[in-house]
């Protein structure tokens, strides 16, 4: 095991390598992200009506 100023040399290097996404990119996914999240809440949202009309026209 490395001592700790070996250590954070170490992660030092490797914070170096990154690849940090461009502005760009972030703000891409992240409209991604919300745009596949309210598809995927109006998805549920029209599987959960039709299944609620279903069954009140079977019980009702």
């Amino acid at each position: 095991m490395a001592n700790p100023i070996q250590f954070m040399q170490q992660v030092r290097s490797e914070v170096g390598k990154i690849s940090w996404p461009s502005r760009r990119e972030v703000l891409l996914t992240t409209a991604m992200v919300f745009v596949l999240a309210a598809l995927t809440a109006l998805f549920f949202s029209l599987v959960d009506w039709a299944i609620r009309f279903g069954v009140g026209q079977i019980l009702g």
